[in-house]
């Protein structure tokens, strides 16, 4: 997966952190977990705060 994989993305959180409400999660910790997920290989250094919030919008529409 790459950051642009914005609904993958999603789904893969989605399970990764079943418990946690996404529209309170700061972009550091998403950017960490992001980062931690299996399968995901991009630079850490490509993901700015637009596509932060991309990922964090499909992760709640996801978890609804």
């Amino acid at each position: 997966m790459k950051w642009t994989d914005i609904q993958d993305i999603a789904i893969a959180l989605t399970d990764a952190h079943p418990d946690v409400d996404p529209q309170y999660v700061r972009f550091t910790d998403l950017h960490r977990w992001v980062m931690a997920l299996d399968g995901f290989d991009d630079a850490a250094d490509r993901a700015g705060e637009k596509v932060l919030e991309a990922i964090q919008m499909a992760w709640i529409d996801e978890a609804r």
